[in-house]
């Protein structure tokens, strides 16, 4: 039977002219690639090259074949590549999915500082709200999940990553600025953006001030702390909302300032159980981490 060394000879001879080249390229003697290349013209049938004064001269069946070769062999080489790729971190593509707001707010220098360390990494980012999230974790449709839940969905494991409270956010020039720590009852009679009314921050912060009968003017609500932040800026009214939104727009138009009570603002990561791991998976992680100490140390700052 025609075997595979059998047409790695003949593929050798083509390229190289002739047996002697053919015997170079393959690291081996000329009496043997002669022998298995009589060989397969034995198996086939016909003759692959005309011997014309000692130098070989291919048939019209010899460069039809030699065409069907190369194909094979292109074919062969794309996939030896792709292994070889598939063998660095820096060529794999890392699949993450994320709330919006840590896809805005927190991910960006994460990826940033990742990037530094292997600039050939790719990375798909894809915002997505509950529960899709985390259906879609739990699907191993990405190789990283970065949530505000507390709960791990099935086929995946919740590590904690951050663990803050949430800030009040003020315009530029408003009296409470005076203030290092807001109280509750700073808020009697503010004007107040608010989260939408289904979102468990908003009925959290809702229950708070009722408990506190502290009355707040709520003429606005949207679903994005980006948002939200960005009417505070337009002296709208003050609002409460996530640290990690209210750090990412700070500025000379957005001040922060600590509450004197605890609203938990936690962040986790979600690893799928059942997808193959990514190498750059357990880097993007640790920079992950990095940035959220550095966030840390920013709100800290602020006392």
């Amino acid at each position: 039977m025609i075997s595979h060394r059998h047409i790695e000879v003949f593929r050798a001879v083509m390229r190289a002219g002739s047996v002697t080249g053919a015997a170079e390229l393959l690291h081996s003697s000329q009496p043997t690639v002669s022998r298995e290349l009589a060989r397969l013209e034995q198996l086939l049938g016909y003759a692959l090259f005309e011997r014309e004064r000692g130098r070989l001269q291919a048939t019209a069946r010899a460069l039809a074949l030699f065409d069907e070769v190369q194909r094979s062999y292109q074919g062969l080489e794309r996939v030896l590549a792709r292994a070889g790729q598939l063998g660095r971190a820096e060529n794999e593509q890392l699949a993450v999915l994320a709330l919006p707001a840590l896809a805005h707010a927190l991910l960006p220098a994460a990826c940033a500082a990742l990037l530094r360390q292997r600039p050939n990494a790719r990375l798909a980012i894809t915002p997505q709200e509950s529960p899709l999230l985390e259906e879609w974790m739990a699907a191993q449709r990405f190789d990283l999940g970065l949530t505000e839940g507390s709960t791990a969905p099935p086929g995946t494991v919740l590590e904690p990553l951050l663990s803050l409270d949430e800030v009040a956010v003020l315009p530029p020039g408003h009296a409470l600025l005076t203030k290092p720590v807001l109280s509750l009852a700073d808020f009697q009679g503010q004007g107040f953006v608010s989260l939408a009314a289904d979102d468990p921050y908003r009925v959290q912060l809702d229950s708070l001030f009722d408990q506190a009968r502290v009355q707040r003017r709520l003429a606005l609500e949207t679903h994005s702390a980006v948002a939200v932040c960005a009417m505070v800026e337009q002296g709208l009214g003050l609002a409460i909302v996530n640290p990690l939104t209210a750090l990412a727009c700070a500025g000379e138009r957005l001040q922060l300032r600590r509450l004197a009570v605890s609203v938990p603002f936690r962040v986790s990561l979600l690893r799928p159980l059942h997808r193959p791991k990514q190498a750059l998976t357990e880097e993007l992680i640790a920079c992950l981490r990095a940035e959220a100490r550095r966030i840390e140390e920013r709100l800290f700052s602020l006392d």
